[in-house]
């Protein structure tokens, strides 16, 4: 294995991509936005030779969650989102009529995340970028795994090839959308390698040049 592993798997009746992020010296992950299919995430798990840390959600709607008490309970790792999401776990019924989808409730958080905070996976390190807008407690994920490694960005569904996130549901805003978009993504390195949390991966320079909503 090198540095990092990185395995992305498509979950749930929305096909939210759940990321598997590993240190591939310590052979841990972190387990990000596991939206479903627990048992198709754990085999993965299996076949990449890793065994999770923890299970990070980049917001609370349940196509990003739907696993989470499946895998808590078959690995015993922390929960953790950001603060301001939180009390969306606790109104799962809520989002999953909103969605228009049945989903399992989420158990509680184990660790409530805050802009800035770090996340150790073995020799790697997560850094938490918070970035409402799709939802009040969105965040983005950031990780530098070497000198001559390009940057990566987890970015849930703030950000998409080409797009965004919508902002209609309760707690969404576009203006903080944007406005987290231009203060917080707009100034990483231009080779960010951004991994979406729907749809395919595309990079920062990208983005820049060809999002419509990244414009003026």
């Amino acid at each position: 294995m090198g540095k990092y592993v990185l395995d992305t798997v498509a979950v749930g009746p929305l096909q939210a991509n759940c990321h598997i992020l590993g240190c591939g010296v310590k052979r841990c992950a972190a387990v990000i936005d596991p939206g479903g299919d627990a048992g198709l995430i754990a085999g993965r798990l299996d076949a990449l030779g890793l065994v999770p840390v923890c299970i990070i959600d980049t917001h609370a709607h349940p196509d990003h969650t739907a696993a989470n008490a499946e895998l808590v309970k078959k690995y015993r790792v922390p929960l953790m989102i950001h603060e301001a999401d939180a009390p969306l776990l606790a109104q799962a019924g809520l989002m999953r009529a909103l969605i228009g989808f049945f989903f399992p409730a989420s158990p509680e958080p184990d660790r409530l995340l805050r802009d800035g905070d770090t996340i150790p996976i073995g020799r790697l390190t997560l850094r938490v970028i918070h970035t409402p807008g799709h939802s009040p407690g969105g965040i983005c994920l950031f990780c530098v795994p070497g000198e001559k490694e390009a940057p990566i960005l987890m970015s849930g569904d703030t950000i998409f090839e080409g797009s965004v996130g919508r902002t209609d549901l309760p707690g969404g805003s576009h203006e903080e959308l944007i406005e987290s978009l231009r203060r917080k993504i707009m100034t990483l390195p231009a080779n960010t390698m951004i991994f979406c949390g729907h749809g395919p991966a595309t990079t920062l320079a990208h983005e820049r040049a060809h999002n419509p909503f990244l414009q003026g």
